[in-house]
């Protein structure tokens, strides 16, 4: 029934499993998608083809409809979404595990990007970081030598790591701390988008709208620095000093 037309997960004529494991993730929910993430983020930890396919878990996850977007904003902040902003795309600029995002822009022109937490995401997430956690449990319990790497306890971190980010209001105080940080570093080299507490909540996140690139298109970093190498090199600077 998942394999309905063989054809969507062929790659140059070939059935790729990468593919076909993408999909399946995708399938399965917001908890999946989050694994995805990890697998696209972990180049030295998986191979090559698997890290390729996985970026689409970044940005490029299955959509919702805008009518349910427009629904959680008008809950989550009180008010009509025409009060809220002056305009906003219906079209998402990017999707992923747990939400979807939006250009828009406020009435003082402002341009701004609104990440809008899915619905049922957080119920899905609950459920399949529970099951895990006691499936952990259950795991050092048939095997005690798994108690020595912590299994069950790493997995509760991660638990309450991703449930976290459910959270919004948590993003919001993480920007303001991330660009005091900044401020504080004397960093003028890297920036963070400013969030707007008062068109942000638990599930809604409002902030500026940043252009911009991955750090992995090389080509697409050039079009923004005329010197990529140092771009990069102040991006692992900031990182380094942020921890």
């Amino acid at each position: 029934e998942f394999i309905q037309d063989p054809s969507s997960f062929q790659v140059d004529g070939q059935l790729s499993q990468p593919l076909v494991i993408r999909k399946l993730f995708e399938r399965l929910g917001a908890t999946y998608i989050k694994l995805g993430q990890f697998i696209a983020s972990s180049p030295t930890l998986f191979p090559a083809d698997y890290v390729r396919e996985f970026q689409a878990c970044l940005d490029k996850g299955p959509t919702v409809p805008f009518k349910d977007i427009e629904s959680t904003i008008e809950a989550d902040l009180g008010k009509p979404l025409s009060q809220l902003f002056a305009f906003v795309d219906e079209k998402p600029l990017a999707s992923a595990s747990v939400a979807q995002v939006h250009r828009a822009r406020l009435f003082n022109g402002a341009e701004v990007v609104i990440k809008v937490r899915k619905p049922g995401a957080e119920d899905s997430l609950t459920a399949d970081l529970g099951f895990l956690a006691i499936t952990s449990k259950l795991l050092e319990f048939v095997n005690p030598s798994l108690k020595q790497f912590s299994f069950s306890a790493i997995v509760g971190d991660i638990r309450s790591s991703m449930l976290d980010e459910l959270d919004f209001t948590l993003e919001v105080d993480n920007l303001r701390q991330f660009r005091t940080f900044l401020d504080q570093a004397g960093i003028t080299d890297a920036t963070a988008p400013e969030p707007y507490p008062e068109l942000s909540g638990k599930r809604v996140l409002t902030m500026e709208y940043l252009e911009g690139v991955p750090l992995v298109d090389l080509e697409g970093i050039s079009k923004y620095s005329a010197n990529p190498e140092e771009t990069l090199v102040a991006a692992l600077r900031t990182w380094a000093l942020s921890v």
